[in-house]
């Protein structure tokens, strides 16, 4: 899959990734760079490539310190995450608290968020009916966008 998204347009009101290292434990330069270069993915990205984006960029930060960043940064709430197609862990950068949902092209990763009202919902039902405490679900809604579906559409034809 595709680490390319369209950009979405609450990023522009995020807090400054200072604030989001701190929100993670003890403030670095190395967390700092890694939460910038998740900012400026504009979509999911994993762990190697944001990695390997940054050592092009000629950061020093280590692949550790990356995955140990963006992991710390999904359980603070501060990054959401998917499995592409091959079972690996993609993170985006949320802007905000809320916790959201994709639907995510299998084709060119463009991602969408969806109304996922009717999920949390039934996921708190669950959780106060249950009486389970710190209920956490995870929803990865993937297809063939509008336009992969045109392309590959247009392949047959030929």
């Amino acid at each position: 899959m595709s680490e390319g998204t369209l950009m979405d347009p609450d990023r522009q009101h995020a807090p400054t990734p200072s604030a989001d290292v701190t929100l993670i434990g003890r403030h670095t330069q190395q967390r700092t760079v890694v939460v910038e270069a998740l900012v400026r993915a504009e979509g999911f990205v994993g762990a190697q490539a944001l990695h390997n984006r940054l050592a092009a960029g000629g950061s020093p930060v280590g692949l550790s310190t990356v995955y140990r960043t963006l992991t710390a940064l999904a359980d603070a709430g501060r990054a959401d995450t998917v499995r592409d197609t091959n079972g690996e862990r993609l993170f985006r950068y949320r802007p905000g608290p809320d916790h959201r949902h994709y639907l995510i092209c299998t084709e060119c990763g463009l991602s969408r968020p969806v109304d996922s009202g009717p999920v949390e919902v039934w996921a708190d039902t669950i959780a106060q009916t249950s009486g389970f405490a710190n209920v956490r679900h995870t929803v990865e809604l993937s297809g063939v966008c509008p336009d992969c579906g045109r392309q590959h559409a247009a392949v047959e034809r030929r």
